[in-house]
C-alpha cells in the first residue's frame, strides 16, 4: 500500500492511500454483444501477429467465436487473459492505458496535471458520466492535482457521505474513481460508485450465484447495513474506486 502527504487547495494535510486493481472477475449478461472486447482481442492478435487459428488452438476457445455476432462467454475471456498474460486487463476491459503490461510507471500528460481531477457532488455523478470532461468548465468543479491518481486514469473524486462503508471508508473521505465503460463487468469484491434510480450507491459488489441478472451490494458496516440484491438493469453508470484521500 502506497501512502504520502499532499497539501490540498483547502490547506488540509491528508494521507492518500492507493491500491492496485489487477485481479478481476467478469460478469456476462446472457446474449449481450461484447463487440468492444472482441475488437480489443483482435487488435491484440494483430499487434502480436497471431492468427485466429493459432488463438483458438492455444487458448481452447471455440473455433469461429471472434467472427460471430453473439457475445463472448466469461470462460472465453478468462482463457484469453490466462494464456496471453502480457495483455493489460484495464486496456482490454475499458480501452484505457497501454495494450501491453509494463513495469515502468506510466507517463503523465502535462495537460492532465494542469487540469487536475474534479471533485464532484453526488448529484453531479449522473451528468458527469455523460459529459466530456474536456468540455467541463473550470469553474464547475474544484480540481485536485494528484499525479498517482492521474496515472491510474482517475476521472473524478467524490466525498463519502454516511457510515455504510466504515471502517474501510469514513464520512468525509474522498474517493478517487474511474468510469467503467461496460456496466456488466466487475472485479468481484471491489467497491464501486453506482448511479441508479435509487441515487448514488457506494458499495462492495458480489456475484449473485442464483440470478445472473442481479448483483449483491454490500456495506462494510454490516452491523447497521444488510446486503441486498440489485438488478444490473438499474445501473445508469458504473465507476470503480481506485484510491482514497483521508483527512487526518
Amino acid at each position: 500500500m502506497l501512502f504520502f502527504y499532499l497539501i490540498l487547495p483547502t490547506c488540509l494535510k491528508v494521507k492518500i492511500f492507493d491500491k492496485d486493481n489487477r485481479d478481476f472477475s467478469i460478469m456476462q449478461e446472457k446474449n449481450r454483444d461484447f463487440s468492444f472486447l472482441k475488437q480489443n482481442i483482435l487488435k491484440y492478435l494483430d499487434f502480436k501477429g497471431i492468427s485466429k487459428y493459432e488463438f483458438y488452438q492455444k487458448t481452447g476457445v471455440s473455433n469461429g467465436v471472434l467472427s460471430q455476432t453473439s457475445g463472448l462467454s466469461e470462460d472465453g475471456i478468462l482463457k484469453f487473459i490466462s494464456y496471453y498474460t502480457d495483455v493489460n486487463p484495464e486496456w482490454l476491459l475499458t480501452g484505457k492505458g497501454e495494450m501491453i503490461k509494463s513495469d515502468r510507471p506510466a507517463l503523465i500528460e502535462t495537460q492532465d496535471i494542469i487540469k487536475g481531477i474534479p471533485l464532484i457532488t453526488y448529484d453531479a455523478v449522473a451528468g458527469f458520466s455523460n459529459m466530456d470532461n474536456e468540455g467541463a468548465a473550470e469553474e464547475d468543479f474544484v480540481r485536485y492535482i494528484v499525479p498517482e491518481f492521474i496515472n491510474k486514469g482517475v476521472e473524478f473524486l467524490i466525498r463519502v457521505s454516511g457510515s455504510s462503508m466504515y471502517p474501510k471508508y469514513s464520512n468525509g473521505d474522498i474517493l478517487a474513481c474511474r468510469f467503467i465503460k461496460d456496466r456488466l463487468f466487475f472485479q468481484w469484491g471491489k467497491i464501486y460508485v453506482i448511479d441508479s434510480s435509487q441515487g448514488i450507491l457506494v458499495k462492495r459488489v458480489r456475484k449473485h450465484e442464483k440470478y445472473p441478472e442481479y448483483i449483491i451490494l454490500e456495506s462494510d458496516n454490516r452491523e447497521k447495513y444488510q446486503p441486498f440484491d440489485f438488478p444490473t438493469s438499474d445501473i445508469r453508470s458504473l465507476s470503480i474506486v481506485v484510491g482514497v484521500i483521508r483527512l487526518e
